[in-house]
């Protein structure tokens, strides 16, 4: 059974600004005393008028920005490691004939970008099947074929899963699929799903299985087993979450729970260490209007709190921000650009600073700066690395928590743009200026784990010399450096 395409009412083409908005309440506009800062770049991409949608962060540090057509962009930090000070390049576009918008994407452990679907393809509605990878190293992208039978991917949602393969969606079915990334063919799986998976999202929970809050079969929910590659009941979710056939983004947090974010303004969370679902506090209303995320964005921060956006009813304008810190939902400030923002037209994305990267279908792009301080216990701990590096080398590097807390940063299907992969941070000791080496070749992207995971990375031919301190940063949060020389 096919479901409805996620266009109920949402504009076919991303709008610089919603005509169809509510007054902005300027009290829930300023924030709370606990909240964060936004801060506009200082350099404007290059977008034009489609503006910035998706935002992934690359195993170099550099942040690869699609325009919602072919064409993606490059954000780098300058020299002191600052994204609201970075510069923009060109990146390479798709292969011909690809420019998808409300996409699949994941970055696989050999450090690739992988891109499949989109709901438009140049804006034109057709639930595509083509896909694309994209090699850092010969910085180029070639075509991948959809799996055997599917006659569309459209706006689906994937994952990674623990043992490093990627699980896709198909946006108009109950089928799903395991990527061989070494030879880029597919493989059947997900038996005894209980609905199709259109407008769903997937969260990576810590045993490895994967929970999704159903949208045709509302209120079940479901998790799927890797080891058996089925999905059975998670359990009966106590609130609706539904509205105009969507669901918000679903995150895991440090304390094992999964704040899942409703469309209909009431919010659920999932426990995973009873299995058990409860109602959440609901988003407010604001001048007679339910606030909900009808597709949204969220992100886990380095304190622990989940950082989101909301807006009224499905598709509408103004968007507000708050933060979920495991009981309440606080208000923080907004973006300068919210009065003319809806929760589906927003991206969020942390950076390795712990800051938060927000786009909206403008060329404006944001950057929230949280008030809290990084959690002790999330900080990755490097235990293994070579105390002399030299120029264009690659080395391994080993230690604990290097996936992270959590994939991070959620959607659902339309976007996803996880992050629970290790970072390399160079800090040259005589000039403070910062360096990226690319990482590569997870051993594992299991969520809250506490077991050794190894990375390669490798030395930028471009790193300044000397004594430096090196750090691992996963999800925005840095381990304790340690002393290097670079030869």
């Amino acid at each position: 059974m096919s479901y409805p395409s996620l266009n109920l009412g949402r504009p076919h083409t991303p709008p610089h600004r919603a005509t169809h908005g509510f007054p902005m309440n300027a009290a829930l506009a300023r924030g709370g005393r606990g909240s964060g800062t936004w801060t506009p770049l200082t350099n404007v991409g290059p977008f034009g008028s489609n503006g910035a949608g998706t935002a992934i962060l690359m195993t170099d540090g550099t942040v690869f920005v699609n325009d919602n057509t072919s064409n993606w962009y490059r954000l780098t930090p300058d020299q002191s490691g600052s994204y609201v000070n970075g510069t923009w390049t060109t990146g390479p576009g798709l292969p011909s004939g690809y420019g998808p918008l409300y996409f699949a994407s994941a970055i696989l452990p050999d450090g690739r970008l992988i891109v499949e679907g989109g709901e438009y393809n140049f804006f034109n509605p057709t639930e595509t099947t083509l896909g694309a990878i994209y090699d850092p190293v010969a910085n180029s992208w070639s075509s991948v074929s959809p799996p055997s039978g599917w006659s569309k991917i459209g706006d689906a949602q994937s994952v990674v899963l623990t043992n490093g393969t990627m699980m896709l969606g198909n946006c108009c079915g109950q089928n799903q699929a395991l990527l061989d990334a070494t030879n880029l063919t597919w493989s059947t799986t997900g038996t005894g799903k209980a609905d199709g998976n259109s407008e769903e999202g997937w969260t990576l929970l810590p045993d490895g299985t994967v929970l999704t809050a159903d949208v045709g079969n509302e209120p079940n929910s479901e998790r799927y087993n890797p080891q058996t590659g089925s999905w059975s009941s998670a359990g009966t979710i106590p609130v609706d979450l539904v509205q105009a056939f969507e669901m918000g983004p679903a995150v895991l947090r440090p304390d094992g729970t999964v704040f899942q974010a409703g469309a209909s303004g009431h919010n659920a969370v999932y426990t995973t260490a009873s299995g058990k679902w409860t109602a959440a506090p609901d988003f407010p209303m604001v001048g007679g209007q339910q606030l909900d995320v009808a597709d949204g964005p969220a992100s886990l921060l380095p304190d622990g709190n989940v950082l989101i956006s909301a807006s009224p009813g499905a598709y509408n304008a103004p968007d507000y921000w708050f933060e979920w810190d495991g009981k309440n939902i606080n208000s923080v400030a907004a973006t300068p650009d919210s009065p003319g923002d809806s929760s589906y037209a927003i991206r969020t994305l942390i950076l390795p600073t712990g800051q938060v990267l927000e786009t909206n279908f403008t060329p404006d792009v944001f950057v929230y700066t949280p008030k809290g301080k990084p959690m002790r216990s999330l900080k990755p701990k490097i235990s293994s690395v070579p105390s002399t590096l030299v120029h264009g080398t690659t080395y391994t590097i080993s230690g604990t928590k290097f996936n992270g807390a959590s994939q991070d940063n959620m959607y659902g299907d339309d976007a996803q743009m996880a992050t629970n992969y290790p970072l390399v941070r160079i800090t040259n000791g005589g000039t403070g200026h910062v360096f990226f080496a690319r990482t590569h070749n997870f051993s594992s992207m299991a969520v809250a784990s506490s077991a050794t995971v190894s990375a390669s990375f490798d030395v930028p031919s471009g790193i300044e010399t000397g004594a430096s301190k090196l750090e691992v940063v996963t999800n925005g949060i840095a381990s304790k450096p340690v002393s290097v020389t670079v030869q």
